[in-house]
């Protein structure tokens, strides 16, 4: 693995951990087992680090959405494969992450979006056009749209302000929110397989 990855990587694994903010260049050249120098060779502040750590987690998400498409009999089964990988993701990743990203790093949010491809899930509209080829989501609805509100109610899911930790489990807020959307637009086809992949997901 090269150097550039290998730090990447790392800061990915601690800022999804602990946070962003709470995560020092020493912190991770410690983890890491090499000089905070050999760091800064690499990246010439924490911001460009995490310009790093993004398009790296963009990049990450398009080669599982391509494999999770490959591997899944249809449309439906596949977005309950992402909800389960997800669900396991947030449950494994600090809110400070979230919460630093829109308090400490906003600059950096707009300069990523600039410069590259934001981890937006905007390549999950591929699953819902291919849902309406397989008619089990209606042919009336707008893909576009569609994929908009579950790429905004996948980003509410980390919100401790909408959807306290303390009052609600990750799969009561994705039962509640993402699945009942996906029947709203849904042939009797696909909500035939909702009921039965919901049961399993909640095991």
């Amino acid at each position: 693995m090269e150097l550039r990855e290998r730090i990447i990587e790392g800061s990915a694994r601690l800022f999804r951990t602990y946070g962003i903010k709470a995560v020092t260049m020493d912190t991770l050249a410690s983890d890491l087992g090499i000089s905070k120098r050999t760091i800064y060779e690499v990246f010439s502040d924490k911001d460009e680090l995490l310009i790093g750590v993004l398009q790296w987690m963009a990049q990450q998400h398009k080669e599982l959405l391509k494999r999770v498409l490959a591997e899944s009999e249809n449309s439906i089964e596949a977005i309950f494969k992402l909800l389960q990988i997800n669900r396991v993701h947030f449950q494994n990743m600090s809110p400070a992450f979230q919460s630093d990203l829109r308090k400490f790093h906003f600059e950096v949010l707009m300069r990523k979006a600039d410069k590259c491809e934001m981890p937006d899930n905007s390549e999950n509209i591929e699953v819902i056009k291919r849902g309406m080829k397989e008619k089990l989501f209606r042919k009336d609805i707008n893909a576009d749209l569609v994929n908009r509100c579950f790429d905004h109610m996948g980003k509410a899911l980390m919100s401790d302000e909408l959807y306290p930790f303390d009052k609600f489990t990750r799969f009561e807020v994705i039962s509640n929110t993402m699945i009942n959307y996906m029947r709203g637009i849904s042939t009797a086809e696909g909500l035939e397989l909702i009921n039965k992949l919901e049961k399993e997901f909640k095991r």
